[in-house]
């Protein structure tokens, strides 16, 4: 058994795949027209992007849950990469929720936020001093 792939509820299905893509996912350009797509890592996890509509037709009393329940985190090659990404996703309009900062555990680490509110961590292992 592996895991193969994780959902993510989405509000706004193009907005979502917008910031996803950022993150190097690579989304259909069909998103405004879908309630399902996927992306498939280089590691072959799949992420998947369901639209709230869809997930009331599966799940009838499915509700909009509240509050933080999932967190993604996306390796990088580089420190400066971490905070590239970072300026990257903040520039295109998404909210940055903790800016990059050296992690006492050793690595470069920032926080943001997707389109849902749902945290996306950016990381890479801090380079020998």
């Amino acid at each position: 058994m592996k895991l193969d792939a994780i959902g993510i509820v989405a509000s706004n299905m193009k907005n979502s795949a917008n910031f996803y893509r950022l993150l190097g996912l690579n989304f259909p350009d069909s998103v405004e027209v879908e309630d399902h797509i996927e992306a498939t890592t280089a590691s072959g996890l799949r992420i998947m992007l369901d639209s709230e509509t869809l997930m009331k037709k599966l799940k009838p009393n499915w509700t909009k849950p509240i509050g933080q329940r999932t967190t993604l985190a996306f390796v990088c090659e580089s420190p400066s990469k971490v905070d590239e990404l970072y300026s990257k996703i903040v520039e295109a309009g998404f909210e940055g929720e903790k800016e990059p900062w050296d992690a006492f555990w050793g690595q470069r680490y920032a926080s943001v936020l997707d389109p849902d509110g749902n945290s996306v961590d950016l990381f890479a292992a801090l380079e020998p001093k």
